[in-house]
């Protein structure tokens, strides 16, 4: 198999359960046991069982094991987790492949707060010639971030102290976080090449997906190769899994790779295709497209009939307030996020809202986190027109110097694309090349529950800028067609500010510095 130049993703397994596959047999036959839990002792055998007890035992659990999966019964694998310390993996791979689901959980090394250093990202299989203008590219795109952090600075100066006025008297305090917020939007020029190194857990049974789908669209040899090496580390703690183990499915047996490459489409359809997407979104990252058109009455509907109200004594009004006013469902003001596990916030699940979208490559990666507002994201080779195609940070655009250069160095990548193409590289390894400002447009939906949730967190000043004005338009938008439900849209400040929770802002040093509960949506604006 093919490997990459740079050095190899180093994947090891941190933690996990002590005996996760006989917990997923224990779990099945506790389902049909008479006498109570099952426990992992009954599967394998008590500690001094003889090896032939052992071995008969063994044989029993892998039989069953089989039967549950071959059955679809797979809600015994959930039970046990494995989490991997992973690093020297790509910011692309875990846009397209480790983030794109809901069932895991990541912390990885933020570029808004952690400068990038040179010589720091992945590096295709490349022929000598191809290589060269890998490396060359990346440089330049290396070199750009580090002169656009520079040259932000002034700018992000200005509007830092004009936020915090009193902070100005010590202006050498704050030089650290004044740079951090150069380097967010400068970081849209670093390539999705980059590498990151994160904590990721996973279930048994996320884990044995991965496995089987990971030869699909858009990283599939570094898919592959991670996985292959988290399976290493499943089967080296736990062997036993050998038993329900499937093979990937070869690439060019799956319905994306079929499709895509049986409907080919030249550059000048994916320009057309990519028109008439911007063109709908009407000048928006989001577009408000679709929503049933009696959200309302049936979010009323639904809090009256937990309560066993009738409509003469709760008016739909007072009914959505009770749900969504956090002065009333205090739930809504609390830390935890419990909404999920109580009886009336459940009553949002009815409502539902679909964005289309155009994000950056790096926006998206921020807000495909919010794993319950799932979006269908394409394949990445099927919107490459070959023309530059990327979104602009508002600091960079109220500067005229830096736009000029950002625009140059982004010219200059899709240049480095196109030369690969031109020397016989696939899709696959130049779009490694992209930037993070690349765009990436896909369709959105959500029920209420979540999408509140997900307001709240990007609507406060110090959600990234761009997922920010995303969430504003949306926001505004569920305003126009559902103003019952739109009017509690609102950061978490405000929602703080309305249950009675204090302080107001829950940020604590990393107070924004607007006092945003004093604001009302017309109001919301911002560079930084």
């Amino acid at each position: 198999m093919r490997s990459f130049l740079s050095p190899e993703p180093n994947v090891r397994i941190t933690n996990a359960f002590a005996r996760p596959f006989d917990n997923a047999v224990a779990t099945a036959r506790t389902c049909y046991s008479a006498k109570g839990i099952v426990t992992e002792d009954d599967v394998s055998g008590p500690p001094g069982l003889d090896a032939a007890g052992r071995a008969e035992k063994a044989s029993a659990r892998d039989r069953l094991a089989q039967d549950i999966y071959k059955a679809g019964h797979h809600t015994t694998l959930q039970h046990a987790h494995f989490q991997f310390a992973l690093s020297n993996v790509s910011r692309h791979f875990i846009w397209s492949f480790l983030h794109s689901h809901p069932f895991y959980n990541s912390e990885q090394v933020s570029q808004r707060y952690v400068a990038v250093k040179p010589g720091s990202y992945a590096v295709p299989p490349l022929p000598p010639d191809a290589l060269a203008v890998y490396h060359d590219t990346v440089a330049a795109q290396n070199e750009a971030y580090a002169a656009l952090t520079a040259s932000l600075t002034p700018r992000v100066e200005r509007e830092y102290f004009a936020r915090f006025p009193a902070r100005g008297r010590h202006p050498e305090t704050w030089r650290k976080d004044i740079r951090k917020k150069a380097q967010e939007s400068a970081r849209y020029v670093l390539p999705v090449a980059t590498f990151a190194y994160l904590y990721h857990t996973v279930s048994g049974l996320t884990l044995l997906r991965y496995y089987r789908t990971s030869g699909q669209f858009d990283t599939p040899l570094e898919q592959t190769i991670v996985l292959e090496k988290m399976v290493r580390e499943l089967l080296a703690r736990e062997p036993a899994y050998r038993a329900i183990l499937e093979e990937p499915i070869p690439p060019e047996e799956t319905i994306e790779y079929r499709t895509f490459h049986a409907t080919l489409p030249l550059n000048g359809e994916r320009a057309r295709f990519l028109r008439e997407f911007d063109d709908d979104l009407g000048g928006r990252l989001s577009k408000l497209v679709d929503w049933p058109g009696r959200n309302e009455e049936t979010l009323a509907r639904s809090v009256r009939e937990i309560f066993g109200l009738s409509r003469a004594r709760m008016g739909d009004e007072e009914a959505i307030a009770l749900a969504l006013d956090p002065s009333r469902n205090t739930w809504l003001g609390e830390t935890l996020n419990s909404t999920t596990h109580t009886k009336l916030s459940r009553a949002l699940f009815h409502a539902h809202y679909t964005f289309r979208k155009r994000l950056s490559h790096t926006a998206d990666s921020q807000n495909q986190r919010h794993r319950m507002t799932p979006g269908s994201r394409p394949i990445l080779a099927a919107h490459f027109s070959g023309e530059p195609d990327f979104l602009t940070p508002a600091v960079i655009e109220a500067e005229p110097e830096a736009l000029g250069a950002y625009r140059a160095i982004m010219e200059r990548s899709w240049e480095g694309i196109a030369k690969l193409r031109k020397l016989g590289v696939d899709d696959e390894m130049a779009l490694y090349l992209l930037p993070n400002g690349a765009a990436v447009r896909f369709t959105e939906s959500s029920d209420l529950l979540n999408l509140r949730h997900k307001m709240a967190m990007r609507l406060c000043y110090n959600a990234q800028e761009e997922i920010w004005r995303a969430s504003l338009e949306e926001t505004r938008q569920i305003a126009e067609v559902n103003p019952l439900i739109g009017r509690y849209l609102l950061p978490p400040c405000t929602l703080r500010k309305m249950a009675k929770s204090y302080p107001i802002c829950p940020e604590g040093k990393r107070f924004c510095g607007e006092r945003v509960w004093t604001f009302s949506l017309d109001r919301y604006a911002r560079v930084i």
